[in-house]
């Protein structure tokens, strides 16, 4: 028995490593990896751990010599993450994406995760809790030995039309919008304070469960804070270029409007 354990480690190890070996074609490749691969995540959020399933995409950079990379490293490393109990912040991430490039032996790559999360809401009148979800997107990239971290959220918010309210003698048309930051962390930003910047300047927050006092605070609220798709945008990117934990960043502003079938959108964006 112990016999054919030594013969089946030998053959182990000179099974060849067709991957490391060198390519005659002389092209570097800039992004080569996995994608669209499930794997459980810890976050900091509001002060707290929050277990998420997220969405992985994990990639290095191929000198031109070299044929392949090891794509199972890529799936070791997310097993490792995930059974050494690490709760991601943005240093973190960036240590943990360092390591995955000693790992697979490569200057260059991409660490990105996509995910839901969740905050409790207190109702604005009855105090009633409940749970909003927000989307949430990590990434952390290694360029020219420049390794930079972003902060990805979508919070779902209330906007109602400045036009609609001055023409009507009554009502306003109003609806969801999506607000959309994507900010480079030159300092750790927490999820709860990314979404304040968006809740913050909307025409009004939402919330999953209101009582009818709330229902009337809400709609009253919006009436009288309208923005258009270009206000919004406008205020919640003031808002980054206020913050000096805010490198780059990019704010989208989609309004999914209830008089159309189609939707207003708006982008600024500092690059």
């Amino acid at each position: 028995m112990l016999s054919t354990t030594m013969n089946n480690l030998t053959d182990a190890l000179q099974i060849p490593d067709t991957q490391s070996a060198r390519d005659h074609r002389h092209l570097a490749i800039q992004r080569v990896g996995v994608k669209d691969l499930r794997y459980p995540l810890a976050l900091w959020v509001a002060g707290a751990v929050q277990p998420c399933p997220a969405t992985w995409a994990l990639d290095v950079a191929l000198p031109a010599e070299q044929k392949g990379t090891h794509m199972s490293r890529f799936v070791a490393w997310l097993e490792e993450l995930q059974t050494s109990g690490a709760v991601l912040d943005a240093p973190g991430l960036r240590e943990r994406h360092l390591n995955m490039l000693t790992r697979l032996g490569a200057e260059e790559g991409r660490v990105e995760a996509e995910f839901s999360f969740f905050l409790r809401k207190r109702a604005p009148v009855s105090g009633v809790a409940s749970l909003l979800d927000y989307r949430g997107r990590w990434v952390s990239e290694t360029r020219a030995g420049k390794t930079t971290v972003w902060a990805e959220v979508g919070v779902p918010v209330k906007s109602l039309c400045p036009c609609s309210k001055e023409i009507s003698d009554y009502g306003a048309h109003n609806q969801r919008a999506v607000v959309t930051i994507r900010v480079e962390l030159l300092q750790p930003i927490e999820w709860h304070e990314l979404v304040r910047f968006a809740e913050d300047e909307a025409s009004s927050e939402i919330w999953p469960m209101l009582k009818r006092t709330d229902e009337k605070w809400v709609t009253e609220r919006a009436y009288e804070n309208p923005k258009f798709v270009e206000d919004l945008v406008r205020d919640v990117a003031l808002r980054l270029e206020r913050e000096p934990r805010a490198g780059r960043y990019a704010v989208d502003v989609e309004n999914i409007e209830s008089i159309h079938n189609h939707s207003a959108y708006a982008r600024i964006e500092r690059m």
